[in-house]
């Protein structure tokens, strides 16, 4: 069974080293990827001896997480977990994330820093209302019940990560959610230790609010592509509500004063509102059989994936 880390690093000379000596007594490798730092970070992780892919500017935490599973799909790793570059995590946790995994109880497992009322982490309010808001958000849309939904301390097994699909390059973890259960994918929740950060701030959640509309965005997106008739449809009844309550009202007025003023001009406005409705509604039923096409599409780019890289483990993917 081989084991890996990733850690996505922009400009963590402070750390990165205390990180990398910590977690390599518990991964057979460590991979960090270099997201377009400008000090010693990539080059103090060289010397550290993790395997170091670079970009060329900063693309942020979400495509350095999809360049490290690439990476360690290539290595023909079995169990990845992710790790921040910041110290906040505990490495000797990392046996407790992969163990799930390792027993064939989950395919994806995440750290929550909120299951234990007391040892919460210490951080803004605004920081915790965000994550209780796209945690319900999170739970709301794959029917499950998970008290974290934007750590960075994870774990994934071979075929989660073959699976998974991310396009959001900013932030990736509300994504990974939504993805592997609309994929059926077993998920599960441990509780991890969160430390004070030992130098600079968060390179994720720099503005709340901007990281905020960010997410909310990605969200929003995968509704649109993996739910497209509730997506359309109730965008759809958002038009059709107000369009018929007013032909509804302007009829009514007609039937008792045989007149439609003074509310002629909500006849033009109810058909306009409605109209747009039904164009929604003819979209939905367009994305769906679409969204029938991703699916073959999806099960298609899993069995590429499974054959490009597993063609160097004896067999297994063919």
């Amino acid at each position: 069974m081989i084991t890996a880390c990733i850690i996505p690093a922009i400009n963590e000379e402070v750390t990165i080293g205390d990180v990398l000596l910590e977690v390599k007594g518990y991964v057979d490798s460590i991979i960090v990827v270099d997201d377009g730092s400008s000090d010693q970070t990539p080059n103090i992780a060289r010397d550290l001896g993790a395997q170091v892919v670079s970009h060329s500017r900063n693309m942020g935490v979400g495509a350095a997480f999809s360049t490290g599973v690439k990476e360690a799909l290539k290595m023909n790793v079995d169990v990845v977990v992710t790790f921040d570059a910041d110290n906040q995590f505990r490495a000797d946790e990392i046996p407790k994330l992969m163990a799930p995994i390792l027993r064939n109880e989950a395919d994806f497992v995440t750290g929550t820093r909120f299951a234990d009322a007391s040892s919460l982490p210490d951080s803004t309010w605004t920081k915790r209302f965000g994550n209780k808001l796209f945690t319900r958000i999170v739970n709301k849309l794959i029917g499950q019940n998970f008290t974290d939904t934007q750590c960075g301390f994870r774990a994934y097994s071979r075929e989660a990560l073959l699976r998974l699909t991310t396009f959001g390059q900013f932030t990736y973890t509300q994504e990974v959610f939504l993805d592997l259960a609309n994929k059926n994918m077993r998920m599960a929740e441990v509780p991890i230790t969160v430390l004070p950060r030992k130098a600079g701030k968060s390179r994720v959640v720099k503005n709340p609010v901007h990281y905020g509309l960010r997410a909310l965005k990605i969200i929003l997106q995968f509704e649109r592509d993996f739910r497209p008739l509730r997506f359309f449809g109730m965008v759809g009844m958002i038009f059709l509500v107000p369009g018929l309550a007013m032909l509804i009202f302007v009829f009514l007025n007609w039937l008792i004063t045989d007149m439609s003023s003074p509310y002629t001009s909500l006849i033009t406005i109810g058909g306009i509102l409605t109209l747009v409705a039904i164009i929604f509604f003819i979209l939905a039923l367009i994305a769906d059989m679409n969204g029938r096409q991703r699916l073959l599409q999806e099960e298609l780019l899993y069995m590429i994936r499974k054959q490009a890289y597993e063609q160097d483990r004896g067999g297994e993917g063919s």
